[in-house]
């Protein structure tokens, strides 16, 4: 790579990794800025890092890898956990180079959604619920992924409603996704 080639990666406007089988490998200066990290304390380090939980870490693995194995990009839209422990709202975006195994080497690239923190703080179930929710996911879905009852789903969706003071899902996830204000939300 050449001096100008590096420049672009490290100063491009979202944070950019290559990962080879979840570990990163090498990332620009925004993404490590962006998870409040120093570039050399990632390289190396298992993308586990950036996760609320090994659960999420493990949970996430596999969403994604059918459009990756035909060579498609993947979008979607995640909480991740900064270095001082709070969480980011990111968009990801990833395209593996190797559609054969998915996971053996990916380009990723993450831009804040919403950085700011908003309202209350999520417990480590809410997180995971909202995590599953942002992927479409039914209660009897994500009863199932979590090892939990579907009422036990729906209580803690209605306590995030009621925690964030919207009147529905479609309105909790904008909020989160930075497409409407607080106010706006109420």
């Amino acid at each position: 790579m050449n001096l100008l080639d590096e420049l672009a990666f490290d100063c491009a406007p979202m944070g950019l990794a290559l990962t080879e089988h979840r570990v990163i490998r090498t990332c620009n200066d925004t993404f490590a800025h962006m998870f409040g990290y120093q570039k050399p304390d990632l390289v190396g380090q298992s993308f586990r890092l950036l996760y609320g939980t090994d659960q999420e870490f493990h949970q996430i693995r596999d969403i994604g890898l059918e459009p990756l194995r035909r060579s498609l990009p993947y979008t979607d839209e995640r909480l991740m956990r900064r270095a001082d422990g709070s969480a980011i709202w990111c968009r990801f975006r990833a395209r593996t180079l190797t559609p054969e195994t998915p996971l053996a080497r990916i380009v990723l690239s993450f831009a804040l959604i919403d950085n700011t923190p908003n309202g209350p703080q999520l417990t480590p179930r809410e997180r995971d619920v909202l995590l599953l929710l942002s992927q479409g996911q039914t209660s009897k879905e994500m009863a199932q992924v979590l090892g939990l009852s579907p009422r036990t789903v729906e209580d803690v969706r209605a306590r995030l409603l009621k925690k964030f003071q919207v009147k529905n899902v479609a309105v909790l996830l904008s909020r989160f996704s930075g497409r409407q204000s607080h106010k706006a939300a109420g």
